[in-house]
């Protein structure tokens, strides 16, 4: 079902990627400020961007409608992983699972824009020019021209402001031990916002293996695989000074893995840890 789970989030992500592209499409728009602009279509477009919003919040309500119908029959119980906590949901209520539908897609389309900032961070300059970089800026916004260190707390800030919010209404739920304080929340707040940066863990390794495959196989000067260079090698960065070359094998990617899965590891414990041991005195 977790899985299951997983492919319905990236369905209802790609629905809310069409809308967020078709809003830009330089084809569909009826402004011709580019050349592109001037283009039209054979037949006009009978796709509007309100359609996939509503298709978006109707398969967020029917899996809740699923998992509410079948949960309970195979004893599954939807978990909320935040990282340092896991928030249950109960299935047989399906307000529970209309909350925890919407929320585990939040938490997805939250990762996804928080590898979007990554590649903003890492890519800035070198690859401004390039098609797949004009999407990252049309994603981000006016955030793309943010100094590095507002685009690196922003997670935190977004999480911590979303959890004095959420955790109201788990509170409310009986879904978690009500805070003693509301310093005690804040503090919640910014365990939670430094656990969502692990998050962060499957796109780097992502990028590395694609890197530590495009270095020893040509796959082409496409655009995808020009970024995935850059920004594997701005990854690596701070393995440079370490001598991981031998011959014509480089095993800093490997090592880079390596110690990405390794750290985050054990960083995820050590905020559990800390998160357990809440209010700190």
């Amino acid at each position: 079902m977790d899985f299951i789970n997983l492919i319905l989030n990236l369905a209802a992500l790609l629905l809310w990627l069409s809308w967020r592209w078709l809003r830009v499409d330089p084809v569909g728009s009826g402004t011709p400020a580019t050349l592109a602009g001037t283009l039209r279509r054979a037949e006009p477009s009978r796709l509007r961007g309100w359609h996939l919003l509503a298709c978006m919040a109707v398969l967020l309500a029917l899996r809740a409608l699923i998992y509410t119908w079948i949960g309970p029959s195979v004893v599954w119980t939807p978990t909320l992983r935040l990282g340092a906590i896991r928030i249950p949901f109960r299935s047989d209520v399906a307000t529970l699972t209309l909350l925890y539908s919407l929320l585990s897609f939040v938490l997805t389309l939250g990762a996804f824009y928080l590898c979007l900032l990554l590649l903003s961070l890492f890519d800035s300059r070198s690859a401004d020019g390039e098609p797949l970089r004009k999407i990252i800026r049309i994603h981000l916004g006016w955030v793309d021209r943010w100094p590095w260190p507002l685009k690196l707390i922003l997670p935190l800030l977004l999480v911590l402001t979303s959890w004095s919010a959420a955790s109201l209404l788990f509170d409310h739920l009986k879904m978690i031990p009500p805070p003693k304080s509301g310093l005690h929340r804040l503090e919640q707040g910014v365990v939670l916002g430094l656990s969502f940066y692990l998050w962060a863990k499957y796109f780097i390794v992502a990028v590395l293996s694609l890197y530590l495959l495009s270095s020893y196989v040509y796959l082409g000067n496409q655009t995808f695989w020009n970024l995935v260079a850059v920004t594997g090698r701005n990854l690596l960065l701070p393995l440079r000074p370490i001598p991981l070359q031998l011959g014509k094998l480089d095993f800093a990617p490997i090592l880079g893995i390596g110690l990405i899965l390794i750290g985050a590891f054990y960083a995820e414990r050590g905020l559990v840890v800390l998160y357990a041991r809440l209010p700190i005195r």
